[in-house]
This record gives structure tokens, sequence and C-alpha cells, in this order.
């Protein structure tokens, strides 16, 4: 890293471009950068860090700086082109990430499911053990000057993920997504491969996978899941309201017994992937498990909180087999109460792909609940609505409006849960406020 320049963030409120800002700030370089004006959640860890935000303009761009630009953001920006026209250097996102990448002991986390909550907990767990630094998806980032590990997300959205180099790679599992971008699961295959083929020392898949199960490389690679012939796997898995707990195997090697404080079967799996990478970098399984027990989840994962008699469960599941395990973590934590599910469908290209699919995993809850398609940047306006999705629906379907909320109130001592990557948040702020209003007026 350059200490000489300021790096100005193109779009710095980003999730993944905020948690890069912060590491930077993090290892002492002078950052900067540019966003809308409407507030976001990624901006108040950049608000703390002291780390200034400016609106969009051109004269943003002054001559000590190096650009580091937003995937969402092209040439044409007025600030990029600014840049460009001073002759300013221009590294993209991924670009910055793999100078770090190349300064430690990197592991990347990458899958179409699970990369967020894998890499907060391989942080977690690694922070505890060795000096680290990460760029999470939830828009956390953390930069150590001397970090023996970098533990990042490796997202596959538009191939963001082919110029990394890592030491290490988890590859929590494939999926068809993004069908804005990749031309089918074949297309998506290959993304991963290319991926696999730059990883380094070795490579861990969740074994259960039929298209990681194709992935060849010339390094080693470690299955992980519950299965006989997984090489790192869960047996005697025990799950109760306070958590999961299972025995972990690596080939014949029994490496003990972990305790989570995560429900669902995915964060078992999650786990997993966590205590194989460690185990390869000889880090002490006493210490795993110790940091394994005080994961606190990473934001708009299965974050909960109780109003009045309910819980409220916000998650950013916004793929079938996310809503899936969204739903099986609610039910293993509260397996007598009744399980209400609020879904944004989000983007039209996703909602018609996928919506078979996503009425087969929301009819797993007791009750289901729309909102209308938040639609992208990318897309403004679809064939598909809410509704049509609604009506596929055994479990309800019905459209919620922000300003009508009020069908939720006819249940009690239950758990709603919140689930999209929109701006299904405001959805439950206003349900929050509708609860809290009624909970006054009883009381």
């Amino acid at each position: 890293m350059d200490m000489n320049t300021t790096y100005f963030f193109v779009g710095i409120k980003g999730t993944g471009m905020s948690a890069l800002a912060l590491i930077l700030n993090d290892k002492g370089c002078n950052v900067l950068g540019s966003d809308i004006e409407k507030y976001t959640f990624t901006q108040r860890g950049l608000e703390q860090a002291g780390i200034k935000i400016l609106p969009f303009d051109k004269d943003n761009i002054q001559a000590n700086m190096t650009i580091v630009a937003g995937n969402a953001f092209s040439d044409d920006h007025e600030e990029i082109a600014k840049a460009k026209e001073m002759g300013l250097k221009v590294l993209t996102y991924p670009e910055v990430v793999e100078m770090l990448v190349e300064e430690t002991t990197s592991i990347g986390v990458a899958g179409a499911h699970g990369k967020t909550s894998t890499t907060g907990l391989l942080s977690h767990v690694l922070s505890g053990v060795s000096p680290t630094s990460y760029l999470i998806g939830d828009g956390t980032g953390k930069g150590v000057p001397d970090a023996r590990f970098f533990v990042f997300e490796a997202d596959e959205y538009r191939r963001h993920f082919a110029g990394y180099h890592p030491d290490y790679t988890i590859m929590t599992n494939i999926d068809f997504d993004h069908p804005d971008y990749f031309t089918g699961i074949e297309d998506v295959c290959d993304a991963f491969q290319e991926l696999a083929n730059h990883t380094k020392k070795a490579l861990f898949v969740w074994g259960e996978d039929k298209h990681l199960q194709n992935i060849k490389v010339d390094i080693p690679v470690y299955s992980y899941g519950t299965e006989e012939n997984d090489d790192v796997r869960a047996e005697n898995i025990k799950r109760t309201t306070k958590g999961s707990s299972f025995d972990v195997y690596l080939h014949d090697e029994f490496l003990g017994t972990f305790d989570i404080p995560l429900f669902g079967k995915h964060n078992v799996l999650n786990s997993l992937a966590v205590i194989a990478v460690s185990h390869l970098e000889k880090i002490d399984a006493e210490e795993v498990k110790r940091e394994l027990l005080t994961f606190k989840g990473v934001k708009r994962r299965f974050s909960e909180k109780k109003v009045a008699d309910m819980v409220i469960i916000d998650d950013y599941a916004h793929h079938p087999s996310e809503i899936a395990a969204t739903i099986d973590a609610a039910r293993q934590q509260y397996p007598k109460k009744k399980i209400i599910a609020v879904f944004q469908p989000h983007t039209f290209s996703r909602t018609v792909a996928l919506m078979d699919d996503f009425a087969k995993s929301l009819d797993l809850a007791d009750k289901v609940y729309l909102t209308e398609i938040f639609s992208s940047i990318r897309e403004q306006n679809g064939e598909v609505s809410a509704k049509d999705l609604g009506e596929k629906i055994s479990k309800g379907g019905e459209v919620l409006s922000l300003d009508n909320m009020s069908p939720l109130l006819d249940f009690h001592d239950d758990v709603v849960i919140f689930m999209g990557a929109g701006d299904i948040p405001k959805y439950e702020h206003a349900y929050e406020e509708l609860l809290s209003n009624l909970s006054l007026k009883n009381n």
C-alpha cells in the first residue's frame, strides 16, 4: 500500500467498498470517498472511523489521489472520467483486494450462499489467535498492519473474484444465481473453476454439492460435510435451542467436539470449513473451540430482536436455498412457535428464473407474506409481480404494503422473519412501530 497517496473510493458506501476503505484506513492509509447522499447502513462504520464521505462531484478528484472504482461504476462516471483525464491511477475493487491477498496468508470464501457468514466466522476465529485483516460482505472490514492472515469474501458476480490468487479458498456451494449476468449453471461453474485454478495451497469444498465435485485442480482438495466419504466430517450432531454441538473428524483423526451458538445445518457446515482451514494452519483445536463459542454473527444474517411478544428476525436471504436454511435455523431455535415469513423478492430476473423454487422454500414457513419486488439499479421493471409468486404459495402469499402491515398483528408469541436483499428492513421497522404502539395502548 502507498502511504503517499489518498485512496479515493468512488461508491464508498457499497458493502464491499466500505469494508475495504476501513481496512486501508486501519493500515494507516489516507482514505476518502464519495457516494449518494441517501443514508445506508454501511455509513455509520465509515463515520466512526473518521472517513469523510462526499457527494459525487468531479471536483472531488485531486492530483495526489489513487482512485478505487466501485464495481457498479463505469469509466463514464464523472469522477472516474475526471481521474482518467488527469492521468491518475484508477484501480478496481478486486485489484485493491488482490494487493492485500498478496501480502498475507490469504483465505478467500466463495459460494452462491453462506459466504458472508463463513467469512465472518473465520475472521472471528483467526482474529482471536493471530493478527488478522478481514473483508466481509456485510460492510465490515478491519486492517492490521502486520497481519498474518487476510480473510475475504470472494464474490462471483461478474466474475469479480477471477483476479484473486489466495493461498486457500473455501467454496460453500455453487448455485445458479445472478441470471442477469450468468447464462446458466455451466457458466457459474466455469467461474468457480477459474478461482480454483488461482488458489495456491488447498481448496475446501462442501462435499454434497454435485457441481463442486467437478472442480479439478492440482492442489489438495478437502471436502467437508456430514457424509461418510467427506474428508472433514461432522458426526453426532446435536441441535438444541441454544445452538449445535458435533464431533469433527479429518479422515480417521478425531479433531474434537465443537459447540457453536448458531442454528441450522448450514452453520454446522460453515464451522467445519473454518475448523478445517485452522487445522491446516496448525492452530490449536482448543483455541478454535474457544473462539467459535463467542461468535455473535454478521449483520443482516439471522439478526434477532424481541418487540412486544414477538421475535423478529432480519435476514439477507434472497435465494430459495437461503430461505430454506433461514427457516430451518428458526425452527431449531423456536421449535414451539409459529414461523411467519415476510419475503421481498429481489430483482425481476431472479424472481422469474426461480419462481417455483421460491414458492417451495417459502412454504416451509407456517404463513407467508410478500412485498413488491425490489428492482435493482440494473433493471427497473419486468413482466412479473409479487402477486404472481404469491399465487404459487400454499401458505398464504398476500402482498403487504408499507402503509398497511396490520395483517401481521394477527400473530402473538410467534416468530416473524423478514427476508430479502433490498430495502425489506423498512417493512420490518413499520411492523415494529405498529407492534410497539399497540403494546403501549394495551398497557
